[in-house]
């Protein structure tokens, strides 16, 4: 399954909003400046994570984004929904949940005359439900904690997997 750059810029920037101590607003330039990220493009990204409710703005010379709600809070379906609209392996399914999210209610669009769909139907949603709720299980909090110490604040850390010492 791969998601989109809107995916990952997006999670990048709402764990640079989960970084920010206090209520103080962040403008998109300098998280756009800090992550090294475009602009225009996060402009957009950030207008679908506000329509979702996740994040607020503020206007004004010192305004910005902040969360709409604490990190802890916030699990990351809703925003992969937000930015990507469905979640879903192939792009044989489509996504017939509106509003539901239901992860196994999908429907295949090799359905033949017959009514019955493609025969690896049932692989693909078990995917789909295991990426979901990976998803659901994870939330922002948790992102923005997982960064290893030293790491500079907007940057993805280094995973702290480490080979097996040698032995003698």
């Amino acid at each position: 399954m791969i998601f989109t750059t809107k995916a990952e810029y997006g999670v990048r920037l709402m764990v640079r909003l989960g970084e920010l101590p206090g209520d103080e607003p962040v403008s998109l330039k300098t998280v756009a400046e800090t992550e090294r990220l475009p602009l225009a493009y996060l402009e957009r990204i950030v207008a679908l994570l506000r329509r979702a409710g996740l994040v607020t703005s503020t206007r004004g010379a010192h305004g910005g984004y902040r969360l709409a709600r604490p990190a802890s809070e916030i699990r990351m379906d809703e925003v992969i929904l937000a930015l990507e609209g469905s979640v879903a392996p192939m792009s044989c399914f489509v996504d017939d949940r509106e509003g539901d999210r239901d992860p196994d209610r999908v429907l295949c669009s090799h359905i033949d005359d017959s009514g019955s769909g493609c025969a690896t139907k049932l692989l693909w949603t078990r995917v789909q439900g295991g990426v979901f709720r990976a998803l659901q299980q994870t939330t922002l909090a948790e992102l923005v904690s997982f960064q290893a110490p030293g790491d500079p604040p907007g940057r993805p850390a280094a995973l702290a997997v480490r080979p097996p010492a040698a032995t003698v």
